[in-house]
C-alpha cells in the first residue's frame, strides 16, 4: 500500500533489527506491529522515542488490539495513532496525508482546486495554524455569501427588464424605459464583476502573503536542546506543587513521595503534574519531561495467599515476612500507565501541538534516603521510615 504512493519501504523483522536499522538510517516515519517476539511494539515505541537521534520520527502503531486504553498507552509513548490489521487503503492515504508525505512525494499543488469547491477558491494548506486556518475560512464563506448576494440581485433586476409585457407597443417601452437603462444596466454588471475580481484577487495575495510569512515563521524559530545536568547526590523533598518557574526544574528535580500501596500516578501527584504541565504550556515551553517512579523496600508481614502489609512500627525488622518494593513492576522496563495519567500525557501533547514530550520508566534504584544498617536492635519502623522517602516519582524537566 505505502509502495502505491511512490514510498520506499524498508523492512524489519523484530523490534531489535529495528533499532539497530535506526542506527544507521532515518526514515520518515514508522509503522510498528505491536505483537512481536522479544521486544513488544509498544516497548520499541519508548526506546526509539528515548534516543534523542530518533525521537522525532513519527511511529503509527499497527495492531489487531481495540480500545480506548491501548490507544492511550501508544500515544503516551509517543505513537500518532493506531492502525486495525485489517487496514483499508483509505487508512494508509488518510495517514500519509497526515504527515504531509502523500502531497510532497507527489509533487501535488498545495492550494488545488476540487471538484466540492467550484468556485475556485483553495482550501487553506493543511500545515497551517489552526486559528489561522478557521479565519481563512471564514474570509472564504464571506466572499462567496457576497457574490452570491450580489449575482442574485443583479440577475433580478435583469429579470424585471427583461421580461415586461409583450403587449406594451415599441412606444410605450420607450416611454416607460429610457434607451440609455440596458446599457447603464450592463455597465453597471461590468463594474460589479471588475470589483468583484479586484477583491477577489486582494484576498488570494493576502491568504498567500500570510501564508508565506507562517512559513517564514515556522523556519524562525530555533530549536535549542540542553542536556539535563546530574542532579544533587541527595536533594530535599520538594513541596506538593510545581514551582513557581517550572523552566528552572532541570536544576533539581520535582520529588513527589508516594505512601505504600498507592498507585504513583494519581492523587497528589497526578495534581502536581496537571499543574506542572499547565505552566510549561502557558511559558511556551519546548523539550522533555522525565518521569521516573522509584520503588521503596519496605518491611512487611503476611504471606502470598493473604497478602502483605507493612508491619507494626515496634516489630523488630529481623521477624519481617518479607522485604520488597510496593509495586510488583519495580524493576520493569515499561511501567503500567493509568488511563487518567495516559489521558492527560495525549492533552499535553496535543495542546503543546507536539512540543513538550513526556517519558515514563521506572528509576535506576537510587535511594534518596539511607536504609539503617540491620542488628538486633533495629525496627520495622525505623526501617519503612527510609523505604518511604525512597517511594517516590521525580519528575525532570528538559
Amino acid at each position: 500500500m505505502l509502495e502505491k504512493h511512490g514510498i520506499e519501504v524498508d523492512t524489519a523483522e523484530s523490534a531489535e533489527l529495528a533499532i539497530e536499522y535506526l542506527g544507521t538510517h532515518r526514515p520518515d516515519a514508522i509503522f510498528m506491529d505491536h505483537m512481536m517476539g522479544g521486544m513488544d511494539g509498544l516497548q520499541a515505541v519508548q526506546a526509539i522515542k528515548n534516543n534523542p537521534r530518533t525521537a522525532t520520527i513519527p511511529i503509527m502503531m499497527y495492531t489487531s488490539q481495540e480500545g480506548e486504553l491501548y490507544v492511550g498507552q501508544a500515544r503516551a509513548l509517543g505513537a500518532i495513532g493506531v492502525l486495525p490489521k485489517q487496514v483499508k487503503p483509505a487508512d494508509v492515504t488518510k495517514v500519509l496525508y497526515q504527515l504531509n508525505l502523500a502531497v510532497e512525494r507527489r509533487g501535488a499543488d498545495p492550494f488545488p482546486i476540487t471538484a466540492e469547491d467550484p468556485h475556485g477558491f483553495a482550501p487553506a494548506p493543511s500545515h497551517a495554524d489552526p486559528a489561522l486556518r478557521e479565519q481563512l475560512h471564514d474570509l472564504r464563506r464571506t466572499i462567496l455569501a457576497g457574490f452570491d448576494s450580489q449575482g442574485d440581485r443583479l440577475l433580478a433586476d435583469l429579470h424585471t427588464v427583461l421580461q415586461e409585457p409583450q403587449a406594451q407597443g415599441a412606444a410605450a417601452r420607450r416611454e416607460a424605459h429610457p434607451a440609455w437603462l440596458p446599457w447603464a444596466l450592463a455597465a453597471v454588471l461590468a463594474g460589479a464583476c471588475v470589483a468583484f475580481a479586484v477583491l477577489y484577487w486582494e484576498q488570494g495575495a493576502r491568504l498567500s502573503l500570510a501564508d508565506g510569512q507562517l512559513a517564514q515563521l515556522k523556519a524562525a524559530v530555533p530549536v535549542t536542546v540542553q542536556a539535563d545536568p546530574a542532579p544533587a547526590a541527595a536533594p530535599p523533598p520538594a513541596p506538593a506543587t510545581p514551582p513557581a518557574a517550572p523552566a528552572a526544574a532541570g536544576l533539581r528535580p520535582i520529588i513527589q513521595t508516594v505512601p505504600f500501596g498507592v498507585e504513583p500516578f494519581s492523587g497528589a501527584r497526578l495534581d502536581a503534574m496537571r499543574q506542572l504541565f499547565d505552566r510549561l504550556i502557558a511559558q511556551g515551553f519546548q523539550g522533555n519531561v522525565d518521569i521516573r517512579s522509584y520503588n521503596g523496600r519496605f518491611c512487611l508481614v503476611g504471606n502470598a495467599t493473604e497478602g502483605y502489609s507493612l508491619a507494626p512500627d515496634d516489630l523488630p525488622y529481623v521477624r519481617c515476612d518479607v522485604v520488597a518494593g510496593a509495586h510488583d513492576e519495580s524493576g520493569a522496563s515499561v511501567i503500567r500507565i493509568p488511563v487518567v495519567m495516559a489521558d492527560l500525557m495525549g492533552t499535553l501533547r496535543a495542546t503543546s501541538h507536539d512540543q513538550i514530550h513526556v517519558q515514563v520508566g521506572s528509576g535506576d534504584g537510587s535511594n534518596l534516603a539511607a536504609y539503617p544498617g540491620i542488628s538486633e536492635a533495629l525496627t520495622a519502623g525505623e526501617w519503612n521510615r527510609a523505604a518511604s522517602a525512597n517511594n517516590r516519582i521525580e519528575i525532570r524537566v528538559r
